[in-house]
């Protein structure tokens, strides 16, 4: 396990992609809008683990 997987805030934010990904299958936006909701809450998780690799031993 990564020190960042114990992050309470990484927990919420993996939680809060998983629930933007399961609304976007079941909605039907338009490409473009489905598309850069995926990519921005993708974007919020890996945010969050590349800022706790950078302040780790």
């Amino acid at each position: 396990m990564f020190g960042f997987e114990g992050l309470e805030v990484y927990k919420r934010s993996r939680g809060y992609n998983l629930y933007i990904r399961k609304v976007l299958r079941k909605k039907k936006l338009d490409y473009a809008s489905e598309n850069q909701m995926r990519r921005a809450s993708l974007s919020v998780v890996l945010n969050i683990a590349e800022g706790a690799a950078r302040f780790s031993n």
